[in-house]
C-alpha cells in the first residue's frame, strides 16, 4: 500500500486514494457491442457491471447484469440488440486520486455497486463493493504488514514500532513524540479493517 499527500488536502493528511483500490485495467464495453456479448463479458469476468465506451474511447455509460438481462429477455422484434439501447447514460465516477472515504460514501449514497476510475477523463480502472470488502476482510497478519507499511512509508526514519492486530483491533508503540492521535487518524485512513485500540506513544 502507498500514501499520498496530494494536493486536494488542505489539512496535509496522508489517505488511501481510488486508484490504489481500483482494479485496473478495467473490463470495458462500446455501445455498439451485442448485448449478447456483453452479457457473456460479465459473466466470463465475474463483474456485475462495465463502462461503455464512445467512438474515442471517452466513458459514455454504464451497463450492469439487470441492464442486459432486461435487454436479453425483451420480447418481439423491437427488442434491444446493441449495449447502447440498454446501458445506463447516468454514471458516477471518481477520479484517481479521490479519497476512498469519498468513494465508499458514493456507492451508498447512489447505492450503486461498481464505480469507474478516471485519470485525464479516460477510464483507468473499476472500484467495486468487493474490492471495499476485500480491504475489511484482510486477516489479522495481513492488517498488522499493512500497518507496519503505513508506519514506515509516512515514518522512514522511525523504525521501532510495535505493532499487535487482534480481531482488527491493534496495540501500537511507536517512537517518542510521535502523539496517538495522530497516529490513530493516520491507520484510520490509510488501513481499512483496522481499529485503534491502544496507542503508547
Amino acid at each position: 500500500m502507498s500514501l499520498r499527500d496530494h494536493e486536494g488536502d488542505r489539512r496535509g493528511r496522508w489517505t488511501m486514494l481510488a486508484g490504489e483500490v481500483m482494479r485496473s485495467p478495467a473490463i470495458t464495453l462500446r455501445r455498439d457491442d451485442s448485448v449478447r456479448r456483453a452479457i457473456r463479458v460479465l459473466y466470463d469476468h465475474d463483474i456485475t457491471a462495465a463502462p461503455v465506451l464512445g467512438e474515442h474511447g471517452e466513458l459514455v455509460g454504464m451497463v450492469s447484469e439487470i441492464d442486459l438481462l432486461c435487454g436479453a429477455f425483451t420480447p418481439g422484434v423491437s427488442a434491444p440488440r446493441a449495449v447502447g439501447d440498454v446501458m445506463s447514460r447516468q454514471v458516477s465516477s471518481v477520479e484517481d486520486t479521490t479519497d476512498a472515504r469519498v468513494l465508499t460514501d458514493l456507492m451508498i449514497t447512489k447505492r450503486v455497486k461498481s464505480v469507474p476510475v478516471l485519470r485525464d477523463e479516460r477510464v483507468v480502472g473499476m472500484v467495486s463493493r468487493r474490492d471495499l470488502m476485500a480491504l475489511l476482510a484482510r486477516s489479522d497478519d495481513e492488517l498488522r504488514e499493512a500497518v507496519l507499511a503505513a508506519l514506515r512509508e509516512r515514518y522512514p526514519s522511525d523504525a521501532s514500532w510495535e505493532v499487535l492486530v487482534r480481531d482488527g483491533e491493534i496495540d501500537l508503540r511507536g517512537p517518542e513524540g510521535q502523539g496517538p492521535g495522530h497516529v490513530a487518524d493516520l491507520l484510520e485512513r490509510t488501513v481499512p479493517g483496522v481499529r485503534p485500540a491502544r496507542l503508547l506513544g
